[in-house]
């Protein structure tokens, strides 16, 4: 069970959850416990309780250090082995080890890669290479990503072979966020959404506001709608709004809507 105290996975990528894992829990038990009991002593009995929940707080202290250091152990572990993993697929794809397929960029020479790893990535990957729909990409042959620029493919496979995200272009990341939701690639996805969330301001609100809406990105577009709320005139006014409009009559409207209620007493 992921822990919202103690657990090593970066807080942007976890679950909309408030738990705990067993050793927190029982950790602030025991200290919410010691405080309570120290409350409601009596006058007389005040020396004993405070001995008696100094105790059981030195109890619940160590019982977290231990908890805290397990933790640690673990969290030294998984990044010992996400670098092991890391390391030997990048290695693989950028010394071109055994690879089997060609990518094909809309722009760009074809990129080598590994069949297997596109497959265990992406279920439409897998559909694709297994055939589906007659679609089969036979042993030395290509597939085709026409959306994608040569540098976009790079940063998809990039992500596909490390789990890492290295792209900071806004364009890109774009990009990225509508091939993460074609291919059904879910951690890309979330990466992109994160960092076009923490980027959302006035200049670029329509666009995101558009990509959001072509990636069905609910927490995006949320994120972008407020923007355009709380900027209202600056965005509504400005010349990108009416070729805007011209694109997107239906976020327009939700845009009239989102303003009008924001208004209402």
């Amino acid at each position: 069970m992921d822990c919202c105290v103690c657990s090593p996975m970066a807080s942007m990528y976890r679950p909309p959850r408030n738990t705990i894992c067993a050793s927190c829990y029982e950790g602030a038990k025991a200290i919410i416990s010691s405080f309570n009991d120290e409350e409601q002593g009596s006058d007389a009995a005040q020396g004993s309780m405070k001995s008696h929940g100094l105790t059981k707080l030195n109890n619940a202290t160590k019982g977290l250090r231990e908890a805290w250091e397990q933790v640690r152990c673990r969290e030294e572990e998984t990044k010992q082995r996400v670098s092991f993993l890391h390391q030997g697929f990048a290695a693989a794809w950028k010394d071109g080890l055994h690879t089997d397929i060609a990518v094909s960029p809309g722009t760009g020479p074809p990129i080598q890669a590994h069949k297997a790893i596109l497959a265990a990535r992406s279920e439409v990957f897998r559909h694709i290479l297994a055939g589906g729909d007659g679609c089969k990409a036979p042993a030395g042959d290509s597939i085709s990503l026409p959306e994608l620029t040569y540098d976009e493919l790079s940063h998809l496979l990039a992500f596909l072979y490390t789990g890492a995200l290295t792209c900071t272009e806004e364009r890109h990341l774009h990009a990225l966020l509508v091939a993460g939701d074609k291919y059904d690639v879910a951690f890309l996805r979330r990466a992109c959404e994160a960092r076009l969330a923490a980027r959302v301001e006035a200049r670029n609100v329509l666009r995101t506001l558009e990509v959001a809406e072509l990636s069905s990105s609910l927490a995006l577009k949320e994120r972008a709608m407020g923007t355009v709320v709380e900027h209202a005139e600056q965005v509504v006014l400005s010349p990108e709004y009416e070729e805007f409009a011209v694109r997107n009559a239906s976020l327009c409207v939700q845009i009239i809507r989102a303003l009008l209620a924001n208004k209402a007493p």
